[in-house]
């Protein structure tokens, strides 16, 4: 098994000119990997719109930035990357979705997922919000937005890892420890495929214009506050539980 951990993926941050991924983590993301299905099958289960290829995650951010010109608001539908990488167990399609919510979508994730495993994790730009989502035939096994409020069928199966890759699941996180990197680092161990600069950038991308998922019925909030002294409340309650 890998023992990648937060450390290997430090180059999410990187200052320099070519860390193209600091444009994801400004306008928001969802990076999705499933074992076994195409780009096209992918495509075809969201309906979306072929947009033709493009090489390397830098034309991704112009085709991107020009897709947002051509709305007057804010885009009913997001533009969407994938192409297919080797991983455990044969081959794996990575969806980087910039800006948009798909791999957040729990009726895409459960079917896309139904007798292979799919694993995404997000964030939404500017607001504090980063999500992981752990999927396996059709199942959602684990997810969290901190690493200590679980859920999911088997909300713990994921401790070890979690600890090894740099988190805490059962309470706060090293303060040296880049929480976005560690969950590169879990979905790596779940995949064991490599996500790297080099292969973002240099990927050639099949492009779908995917629209606006329909509204799920909402199954629970969460309250998340932190007081004046630092002091974080963290509270998930369920639909069920109201």
């Amino acid at each position: 098994m890998s023992s990648v951990t937060a450390a290997d993926y430090g180059w999410i941050r990187s200052s320099s000119s070519s860390s193209l991924f600091r444009y994801a983590l400004e306008v928001g993301y969802t990076l999705t990997l499933v074992r076994g299905v195409s780009p096209t099958a992918v495509f075809g289960s969201v309906r979306a719109e072929p947009r033709g290829v493009c090489v390397g995650l830098g034309e991704l951010v112009e085709e991107h930035g020009e897709f947002l010109e051509d709305w007057d608001d804010w885009p009913e539908s997001s533009l969407v990357g994938a192409f297919t990488v080797p991983g455990d167990g044969g081959d794996w399609t990575l969806v980087l979705d910039l800006g948009g919510d798909l791999g957040t979508r729990p009726g895409f994730m459960a079917a896309l997922s139904v007798g292979t495993r799919a694993v995404s994790h997000s964030s939404n730009g500017g607001k504090p919000m980063h999500f992981f989502h752990w999927y396996e035939n059709g199942e959602l096994r684990t997810t969290f937005e901190s690493d200590a409020v679980r859920t999911g069928s088997t909300p713990d199966d994921l401790n070890a890892l979690i600890g090894e890759v740099g988190l805490n699941p059962h309470g706060d996180d090293a303060p040296d420890v880049d929480r976005k990197a560690a969950v590169f680092a879990l979905t790596e161990r779940l995949t064991g495929l490599r996500v790297t600069e080099e292969l973002l950038r240099d990927a050639e991308y099949r492009l779908g214009e995917v629209p606006e998922g329909p509204a799920e019925e909402w199954q629970g909030v969460t309250i998340d506050i932190t007081d004046a002294h630092g002091e974080r409340t963290y509270v998930r309650v369920e639909r069920d539980q109201l």
